[in-house]
């Protein structure tokens, strides 16, 4: 790629370069991103084969699967190469095209390919097969010596993860689970998510209590409609729920006339001593009803006292009469 760049101008080699470097370090983890910095190198040198290549890997890795066949071949063109035969295969496939794909397994191309590469049309051909609803033809297509040697490779967690996927989907689980399991001691550089489908075997769902983003992302998700056997048991719950309710209301509706009888029970006994109200005299009232008795009292005494002076009176003066 120096030696092609090294033809340009070299503040357009900079940039060339620049852009590139860009591209092989967004590719993995942000590939939108990785795609328009491609673009720009390729607009800048179109004629460069690293930068159509580059171009070609970025369009595939955001699923511009005609974009990126049209890059390989002018890749492949320019230097006579036969590396990207296998990418150029699976974006066959990626356009609905698995027949081309398995056919291009069988061309005399592949003979010219190393051990990786041909390692890696021989995953893309099973892909293909399980395309074209032969998955039973895609484990046979895996089994190979490369699969069964247990030497480490840059390839083998990926060869052996595609060989567990392919048992999965004949049915054969527990075969499947093995190779997962050795797919995931072969990834180092964790190239896989074989632990992820092992935990999915055995029925375990992690979740992380520390990522409230992730937690924020799940309530928005829409909610599974549960499986007929769950919504049968779900509204069995229901209707026990609401049987449960309707004898709790009924026991309420039986206890409710002996509560207001013992209510209106209460509230008589309470009444009572409330009908019955004694009259306190104050001291000031029982001294001005004294007072008036005592004055009757010396009204009454006095009248008699005032008729006897009177009588006496008139007695004297018939007496002085008489003496006279």
């Amino acid at each position: 790629m120096r030696q092609e760049l090294m033809s340009l101008p070299k503040t357009l080699a900079e940039d060339v370069a620049k852009n590139l470097v860009m591209v092989a370090k967004l590719l993995d983890d942000e590939p939108e991103q990785a795609y328009q910095y491609a673009r720009v190198a390729l607009r800048l040198a179109s004629r460069v084969a690293a930068v159509r290549e580059a171009a070609g890997f970025a369009s595939y890795g955001v699923g511009k699967y005609s974009e990126a066949l049209a890059e390989f071949r002018a890749a492949r063109r320019m230097t006579g190469n036969s590396d990207l035969w296998p990418v150029m295969a699976d974006c066959e496939r990626g356009m609905g095209r698995p027949e081309r794909a398995l056919a291009m397994a069988g061309e005399p191309e592949v003979q010219k390919l190393d051990r990786a590469g041909q390692v890696e049309m021989r995953m893309v051909a099973a892909g293909a097969r399980r395309d074209m609803g032969q998955a039973d033809a895609a484990v046979v297509t895996l089994q190979s010596p490369e699969l069964a040697s247990h030497s480490i490779q840059p390839w083998t967690a990926r060869l052996r993860y595609a060989y567990a996927d392919a048992l999965l989907a004949v049915g054969r689980e527990d075969e499947a689970r093995e190779w997962f399991a050795k797919a995931l001691e072969a990834d180092q550089g964790g190239t896989t998510d074989a632990s992820d489908r092992l935990a999915e075997l055995d029925g375990v769902e992690f979740v992380d209590a520390l990522d409230p983003e992730q937690e924020a992302d799940d309530a928005l998700k829409p909610v599974a409609e549960p499986k007929a056997d769950e919504r049968k048991v779900e509204e069995a719950k229901v209707e026990e729920a609401k049987a449960e309710e309707r004898k709790v209301e009924e026991a309420k509706a039986e206890e409710e006339p002996e509560a207001v009888e013992s209510e209106v029970e209460e509230l008589q006994s309470d009444e009572e001593p409330e009908a019955v109200e004694t009259v306190t005299v104050e001291p000031e009232d029982a001294e001005d009803e004294g007072q008036d008795d005592d004055a009757e009292d010396s009204a009454e005494d006095v009248e008699p006292t005032a008729e006897a002076r009177s009588e006496g009176q008139a007695g004297r003066t018939e007496k002085d009469g008489d003496e006279s």
